[in-house]
């Protein structure tokens, strides 16, 4: 009992504060230093920081039009030396900038590397619908893909084309009665473009 009632006297005495008083400035000033530590980067993290944006100042690398699936795989993002693709309607997009998102831990890492057409159209994470075949999609879910289409050939450079991604791709044409016609499998299975018919 006499070292508390030593401590406590002596707070008083150098402080001139109340024992309270001075364990509430105390707890503060812990609290403030937390906070102020949290606003900075630690240097490992902050080179892991630079070396993440580096992707996005880096010129994208044209991969040209004959591009495979298994080769578009490679940039998934486990390779930090790769830049970070995804593939929708069978063109090839440099998604680097939005690593956060599309690289590994985000929450599109399993996107990246893949067409990914399906899969959007659908709003699905099942890794079966990770597929750039869209046959079967109602014309609401094409129009949710075109969406996405639009959103990436507006934010991210075009790098490439997946092989045979031009006879996958679906064009749409409203009818008259405002459904959509599908003209991907006409040509798939004629070799022709089906033309539109005049009443």
């Amino acid at each position: 009992m006499g070292l508390y009632t030593t401590v406590m006297g002596g707070i008083t005495e150098y402080t001139g504060l109340s024992p309270a008083a001075f364990f509430t400035i105390l707890a503060m000033m812990a609290v403030v230093y937390k906070l102020v530590c949290g606003m900075f980067v630690a240097a490992g993290d902050y080179v892991a920081v630079k070396k993440a944006n580096a992707y996005a100042l880096r010129e994208p690398v044209q991969l040209g039009e004959n591009v495979t699936e298994e080769q578009l795989r490679a940039y998934d993002g486990s390779d930090p030396e790769k830049p970070l693709l995804m593939a929708i309607k069978g063109q090839i997009y440099d998604v680097s900038r939005s690593r956060m998102f599309y690289g590994p831990g985000g929450p599109y890492a399993l996107f990246a590397g893949r067409d990914a057409s399906r899969a959007l159209a659908l709003m699905s994470f099942d890794p079966k619908d990770l597929t750039g075949n869209i046959e079967g999609l109602s014309a609401s879910e094409l129009d949710v893909l075109q969406d996405w289409e639009y959103k990436f050939m507006e934010k991210y450079v075009k790098v490439g084309q997946l092989v045979g991604a031009e006879r996958n791709q679906i064009e749409t044409e409203p009818t008259e009665n405002g459904d959509k016609i599908q003209e991907a499998k006409h040509i798939e299975e004629n070799g022709t473009q089906q033309l539109p018919t005049s009443e």
